[in-house]
Parts: C-alpha cells; structure tokens; sequence
C-alpha cells in the first residue's frame, strides 16, 4: 500500500472531498496563472511539459495507433496537458480540485469543441459511469492523502483495452536533493514547499497497488532537467520524475 502521510481535509466549491488535501489545494489556487507564461517563473515547467508531452504523444501512437481517442486528465491543472492533446483531434476530459485551475484552463480553451473541463474528482467520474482510453494521471499522486485510492479510481476509468499513463516522483536521496533542495531552493523553478518527499511514490509501490487490479507497468522513463541549458531530456534514470504506461 502507497505512503499515506497527509490528513484528508474537505474540499470546497463542489469538488468531493473524500481524497482531497484543502492545503494543497489552496496551493495550487494561488498558482493556476502562472503556468502558462512563457517568460516567467515557471518556464522550466513548460519545458518539462514539452518533453512530457512527447512522451504520451508516442506512448498513444505505439498502443492505439494514430485514431483519436478518448482521454480523461486526472489533475489537468491549469490545462497544460489537456488543450495540446485535443488540438491533436483527441476527444478529452480534464478534471481538477481546484476550481481556479478549471476557470484558467476553460478561458485557454475557449472554441476547442472536442475539450471539457470539470471542477471534479475522479470518483464523480465513476459515480457517472465513464471510461475512457486513456486516462493520465501526472504530477498528481504526491498531492492527495491516498494515492493508493486514487490509482485504483483511475484503472476503473480505463476501457477494457485502454491505458494509464502516470509521472510523479521517485521517493529517494536524489530526488529530495534534486527535486526539492535544488529546484525549490536553489534554482526556484518552483515556491518552496510544493513538495513534500515524504509524500513521494517508488514505482514498487504503483506495482504494489495496481498489479492485484490486473495491470501492468511497462519500463519507466525518467527525466532529467540541465540547468545550464534550461532544456528537459528523458533518461533511463528514474530516480528523480519518472513516467510510466500501464496496461491490463
């Protein structure tokens, strides 16, 4: 079972509570217009979603082909993921906690027919029935109290021959010197305290949650970030972020 260190506290405009931490939520509130400036604070998480991007783009090619698909993000944020992946003609869902994400994320996408965003949690989704073919769930575990409760909502959300596509971080001695010393302290890619490694999640631990569901967890891929040339790179290390596909 997944490290669970975080109190569950009620979340507020709509979003059911039940796997929800009220802080960082607010956190994350605070943040939603920022992410998309090109010039600020934040360009180095563009850059890394650059590269994330990438990878799912091919991950969808080598197990779906090049149909469009439907896709539900799990944790859209501010829509980094979401409004790029539609305009590539996939039919996609975004769903978030914050409901200041989904309101930055919705004025993004304005005249985007095949985009949706909703002020929502996994659990409603499932509550409603849905599946989709592939369901991301990115830079989301380390911040909710049971992410063990969140993977298996997910996998419930995946067509019979569909996929899951999950990032976060590695909990180890590099990814607390790298992954919050260095990028919250030293760099400032991102405020101090929007991580805590504690909170971190080992891909043993998502094998652990998801094999008895009847998945499977393909070779994870890592990512490394220069800070000299500012530019992100996968890398066979996963011990800082890594992203990984899993399938039944």
């Amino acid at each position: 079972m997944l490290l669970k260190n975080r109190l569950s506290i009620p979340a507020k405009n709509g979003a059911n509570s039940a796997n929800v931490d009220a802080a960082e939520v607010a956190k994350f509130d605070q943040l939603a217009h920022d992410w998309r400036d090109p010039n600020g604070r934040f360009s180095s998480v563009l850059a890394f979603n650059q590269v994330r991007l990438g990878y799912i783009q091919q991950q969808i090619i080598d197990h779906f082909g090049d149909k469009p698909i439907s896709i539900l993000d799990v944790g859209c944020g501010a829509g980094l993921l979401t409004q790029p992946l539609a305009e590539l003609g996939h039919q996609v869902v975004g769903i978030d906690a914050s409901h200041v994400n989904v309101r930055v994320a919705t004025h993004h996408g304005k005249g985007i027919d095949n985009l949706e965003y909703r002020h929502c949690l996994s659990a409603e989704l499932l509550s409603e029935n849905k599946h989709f073919d592939l369901v991301l769930n990115t830079e989301v575990l380390e911040h909710v109290p049971d992410p063990s409760q969140l993977l298996e909502e997910c996998a419930q959300l995946v067509h019979s021959q569909g996929m899951m596509i999950l990032a976060t971080l590695n909990r180890t001695w590099q990814s607390f010197l790298i992954g919050i010393i260095g990028a919250e302290y030293v760099l400032k890619a991102l405020p101090i305290g929007t991580h805590d490694w504690r909170a971190f999640v080992t891909p043993q631990e998502l094998e652990n949650t998801l094999k008895p569901l009847g998945f499977h967890l393909g070779r994870a891929t890592g990512m490394s970030y220069n800070p000299l040339t500012k530019k992100w790179r996968t890398t066979a290390s996963t011990a800082v972020n890594y992203l990984v596909s899993v399938t039944r």
